[in-house]
């Protein structure tokens, strides 16, 4: 956490840990003091940087030459991925769904779970063979950290899959599957972040104000021929926001639906594979 200005006094009296006592306890780096201003027009201007936060007795080459040899992690999907499977069940289900938990975020199993949607939630690696035993009537990909180069198993997993099973991947999950299709991802400038995205949904013609928060960008001509259409344009920078395959009934965004931040709710979303789910089960 880098601020300005901190305050340590609590103001709710229901609080039973000041802000420095929780961080200290799940081993959270902060700094205050710092003009973050200054921060974000450097980050606007130059990209994402390595950075590090140290004591101030810390010589300034020893920091420089510390920051330097520091090689970013490749595994942060492994780093945030469940080890086993576990369950997010509901009454009165009408769907199994398998979720590859690559970061996967709890509103997503909560809105899965609220459309009759039994989630099994497995490890990014789970093969599958693994994840066709559990007899699923679909798949999702979840959001996560990190290059999606880096998870290989998961890009293999729908190529495997698809045409076999409806999908539907959010975030690195959007990633992945265009990966998958043959398309190419690239790491942007400094990502998208924030709750206030405008995105242009080629269906309709509306506008989604949505939430956002990912390094790398999946390039737009490298979908043509592979099977995807576009589906979901930024309106800020005009990068891919999503995609699909109908013959396959794969679909897949960039953003985070389960936030719906703006008035015009993108949560549809979720609808839409609750219906790939029952056409399948028509023809299946």
């Amino acid at each position: 956490m880098i601020v300005r200005d901190y305050n340590n006094s609590p103001s709710n009296f229901r609080y039973t840990k000041t802000l420095d006592e929780l961080m200290e306890e799940y081993g959270v780096a902060g700094i205050c003091g710092v003009d973050t201003r200054m921060i974000t027009r450097i980050i606007r201007a130059k990209g994402s940087q390595k950075a590090m936060i140290c004591s101030a007795y810390t010589p300034l080459r020893e920091a420089l030459e510390k920051l330097s040899d520091y090689v970013l992690p490749r595994d942060q999907v492994f780093r945030v991925s469940c080890r086993k499977k576990w369950y997010a069940r509901t009454a009165n289900f009408q769907y199994n769904v398998v979720a590859v938990d690559c970061g996967i975020k709890l509103n997503i199993i909560r809105s899965l779970n609220a459309r009759g949607c039994n989630v099994t939630v497995v490890p990014y690696d789970t093969t599958a063979e693994e994840i066709l035993a559990l007899k699923p009537d679909g798949l999702f990909l979840s959001n996560g950290p990190g290059d999606p180069t880096d998870v290989p198993c998961v890009i293999e997993l729908v190529r495997t899959l698809r045409g076999r099973l409806p999908i539907f991947g959010i975030c690195l999950g959007h990633q992945l599957i265009c990966l998958a299709y043959g398309g190419e991802t690239y790491k942007m400038k400094f990502g998208h972040r924030g709750g206030n995205h405008p995105i242009k949904n080629l269906d309709t013609g509306k506008i989604e104000i949505t939430s956002q928060n990912h390094s790398f960008a999946v390039r737009a001509e490298s979908l043509e021929g592979t099977g995807l259409e576009l589906t979901h344009v930024n309106l800020l920078d005009g990068t891919t926001e999503g995609a699909r395959c109908k013959a396959d009934r794969v679909m897949c965004v960039q953003y985070h639906p389960e936030s719906a931040p703006g008035p015009q709710d993108s949560s549809y979303l979720f609808d839409q594979f609750i219906d790939m789910m029952k056409e399948d089960a028509r023809h299946a």
